[in-house]
């Protein structure tokens, strides 16, 4: 396997010479439809798409470069994968190590003595400059018809703790507001967050780097979810091999990748917010417009013939699945490091991975498992997961079906569901009360099976019920009417004679879609609930102040009203998309998948 690409233009070389590069040549639209043409290609699996004639624009632009499977191992190497398990392996060996396991591993160590950037004076990005800014040039992205604008949706922002200049890197969009102004969605909940509180109680601005391009292992230390003090550019360069080539900037306290393709230079200054908003977000709806803070940009660095790069979100799955389930396998490895109760981890990206997360743990002891639940929860980006599943067992976790099932039949219930309200949950998360607020819950199935979950529903539903459909053993779709029409419809199907045998009942909006499969079911219910608000059982027993919940359990996960409207393509951009198909790919050989569904079945 080749070494990570260096730049963006390289990974380009890369995908067009293994045939996963289609180029366009006939003009199009950054409003709308650029974003139509490439959720038709990736719902086909198709290949990353280099657009060359942006209307008004003054660069290409590419998407869909990690829609794939093989384009994610291209852009970041399977390498990595096995390197980690042997750096987690030898750091697990005796201490200190035998001089031969050391030899053994020595290009390991080779590798190992490489991390972290290395800064000089020079690099590609520096070559030329917008001076002033103007970012309406640039082909940033409006992806779907309620955004707000359009937006940056690859970004690579660079921070610095005003205090000790400990470095962030993160991914947070942007909306473009202006020639020089730019949105910056970074939660208070994340590094940029932080660096930015920690500077506005100094009463200082926040110098900020927004960068397009550059190395793809960039992509994935800025998502990935390390510990709040571990730099994002030690992965960047781990997966590369190689120290990360960083330049100075003049008139800036920070230093640019060398090898971008642009880099936004700016600032936060002190209590700069304004409303962003909508965005049609990765969950598969829209979030709705807050305020969140603005920089002010002072010039935009390029290379020349720069390739400005894009993704769009939207129904699972997109390429931030394929990123994130390569993330996951990279880091397995390093949990019991971390977390020694926990044996494997998995989080579902078709629930836009914060809304469930499964667990294989240890229970050494009674109850050690909820130690490791909290643990679970209180850790980086991990603290944001909504629902979380346990077992001890051996199971696969990546089969979501068989996992439900294997929890379900161990689960003690009324004793094993676990509910806790009033937390602070993720903010594209719109099932809670209010925004950035909501709860969790944890569900445990240890030892052996206590119960046999039945296959086939057989009873005779009450006259709300207008279809019943079997998910898995143990876990019923249940269709009514919608939640503004029978909000409390809940507890009386949890009651009913009907259900009295299974454990789970998930009322929804369309019982034949969310059972369909692995993927319908995953995204239909855990995007769409609250635990605390919306798991309903048949009884709640207090067992002193502890609540103990009878099944059957009833998730109402039916739309709400108050809930961000699910993602479609607007009439007219799908005509206009349906139209010039033949114009976009005149050789042909580009599949027309179905964006409303996305992979969804």
């Amino acid at each position: 396997m080749a070494d990570a690409p260096k730049d963006l233009a390289e990974f380009v070389r890369r995908l067009r010479a293994a045939g996963e590069l289609v180029e366009i040549d006939a003009p199009v639209d950054a409003d709308l439809e650029v974003a139509e043409v490439h959720r038709r290609v990736i719902a086909a699996n198709g290949p990353a798409l280099l657009f060359r004639n942006v209307r008004d624009r003054d660069f290409p632009l590419v998407t869909n470069l990690f829609g794939t499977r093989r384009r994610v191992e291209m852009a970041f190497g399977t390498e990595p994968l096995e390197l980690v398990a042997r750096a987690v392996a030898l750091a697990q060996s005796e201490l200190p190590p035998k001089p031969s396991r050391l030899w053994q591993e020595r290009g390991l160590l080779s590798r190992l003595a490489r991390l972290g950037p290395r800064t000089g004076r020079s690099g590609a990005v520096l070559e030329a400059a917008q001076s002033p800014a103007r970012l309406d040039r640039l082909p940033a992205l409006k992806t779907w018809a309620r955004d707000g604008g359009p937006f940056l949706t690859l970004p690579l922002v660079l921070t610095a703790h005003p205090e000790h200049g400990g470095f962030n890197l993160g991914m947070y969009r942007g909306q473009v507001f202006g020639p020089d102004r730019l949105g910056l969605h970074a939660q208070i909940g994340k590094g940029a967050g932080f660096h930015l509180a920690a500077a506005e109680a100094r009463g200082s601005a926040l110098p900020v780097h927004v960068h397009l391009g550059g190395p793809p292992a960039a992509v994935l230390g800025a998502i990935a979810p390390l510990p709040e003090n571990v730099p994002e550019l030690l992965l960047t360069s781990f997966m590369l091999g190689s120290r990360t080539r960083m330049a100075k900037v003049p008139g800036s306290p920070l230093p640019v990748f060398a090898d971008a393709e642009f880099c936004i230079v700016g600032r936060i200054e002190p209590g700069a917010r304004r409303p962003e908003g909508p965005f049609g977000d990765h969950y598969g709806y829209y979030s709705e417009v807050h305020d969140y803070p603005e920089i002010t940009v002072d010039k935009v660095l390029h290379r020349p013939g720069a390739i400005f790069p894009a993704t769009v979100v939207g129904k699972p799955r997109q390429e931030d699945f394929y990123i994130g389930d390569y993330l996951q396998e990279l880091l397995l490895p390093i949990l019991p490091m971390v977390m020694p109760g926990v044996i494997d981890l998995w989080s579902y990206g078709e629930t836009g991975y914060h809304s469930l997360a499964a667990a294989i743990v240890r229970e050494r002891y009674a109850r050690e498992s909820m130690s490791t639940a909290f643990r679970i929860l209180g850790e980086g980006q991990l603290s944001l997961t909504k629902f979380l599943l346990l077992t001890d067992g051996h199971v696969d976790l990546r089969d979501f079906r068989r996992t439900f099932e294997y929890v379900l039949e161990r689960a003690e219930l009324p004793g094993d569901l676990y509910l806790f309200g009033n937390l602070s949950m993720d903010s594209l998360d719109y099932a809670g009360p209010k925004i950035n607020q909501g709860s969790k819950g944890v569900l445990v199935g240890l030892g052996e099976a206590r119960r046999q979950l039945p296959a086939e529903f057989e009873g005779s539903p009450p006259p709300e019920v207008r279809r019943v459909v079997p998910f898995c053993r143990g876990v019923l779709c249940v269709e009514t009417d919608d939640y503004a029409s029978a909000p409390d419809l809940a507890p009386a199907l949890a009651l009913h004679e009907a259900f009295a045998k299974w454990p789970l009942v998930v009322l929804t909006d369309d019982a034949e879609r969310a059972a369909r499969s692995d993927q319908n079911f995953l995204w239909t219910t855990f995007t769409r609930f609250d635990p605390a608000r919306d798991v309903v059982p048949s009884k709640v027993e207090l067992i002193g102040t502890q609540a103990a919940y009878h099944p059957p359990l009833v998730i109402d996960a039916r739309m709400k009203p108050w809930y961000p409207e699910e993602l479609f393509c607007d009439a007219a951009t799908a005509a206009t998309v349906s139209g010039r198909w033949r114009d976009y790919f005149p050789n042909g050989g580009v599949e027309m998948g179905d964006s409303d569904q996305g992979h969804l079945d």
